[in-house]
């Protein structure tokens, strides 16, 4: 009913994260100046994305394993395809360069044109990255368990974002349908290592 109605795909059997748009969605607010801030990125020829998460430490909450959790909002986008980085490091940079945020860890192990690894590229031109924890399992259920409580909400303007989570799938087998997932991937990585590089902002940003 709500393809026909909207045009947006149902999440039927197979999705990854079957929860209703208006559970992971808000409109967007002012967040606190004192909120931490990070990034995931998954960077890649075909599309960069990055996703980056503000920390909620007013209202930290303890897990069923009795780890101290804080919610958080994913506030902004970046999603590109076929640049070069120097292009994605002038965008990321523009959102805020004190901003840390973690990377697909495969970039340790991938080369740019140059033979450089990609990892280090990224470095050397002023991001402040690490390696993120790429646990699929865990990160998944980790991520559907915020999204689902509204520990992570979602700012409505992340209109790639929204396209990702609808598509989000996995196939007859069980498998993670590997296309148009890079939003999602960077999600999971900010959602398993961003807090632990967060940063708030300097006291001279607004």
């Amino acid at each position: 009913l709500q393809a026909r109605k909207s045009g947006i795909p149902g999440h039927g059997i197979g999705a990854i994260y079957p929860i209703p748009e208006d559970v992971m969605l808000i409109q967007p607010f002012d967040i606190p100046s004192h909120w931490p801030r990070s990034y995931g990125m998954d960077p890649g020829w075909n599309c960069t994305a990055v996703v980056w998460f503000a920390w909620d430490i007013d209202n930290g909450f303890l897990d069923a394993q009795g780890n101290r959790r804080y919610p958080a909002v994913a506030y902004d986008e970046y999603y590109r395809g076929q640049a070069d980085p120097a292009v994605h490091v002038a965008a990321i940079n523009r959102r805020g360069p004190w901003i840390p945020g973690v990377i697909d860890p495969a970039a340790q192990k991938a080369r740019g044109t140059d033979g450089e690894l990609l990892i280090d590229t990224y470095c050397n031109l002023g991001l402040k990255v690490t390696k993120a924890d790429n646990t699929v399992v865990t990160g998944l259920i980790q991520t559907w368990d915020m999204l689902s409580t509204q520990a992570l909400r979602i700012f409505n303007t992340l209109q790639n974002w929204r396209k990702e989570v609808r598509l989000y799938r996995r196939d007859e087998k069980g498998n993670i349908i590997k296309k148009n997932d890079h939003l999602m991937d960077a999600t999971r990585y900010n959602v398993m290592s961003g807090y632990e590089v967060a940063k708030a902002p300097p006291a001279d940003v607004g």
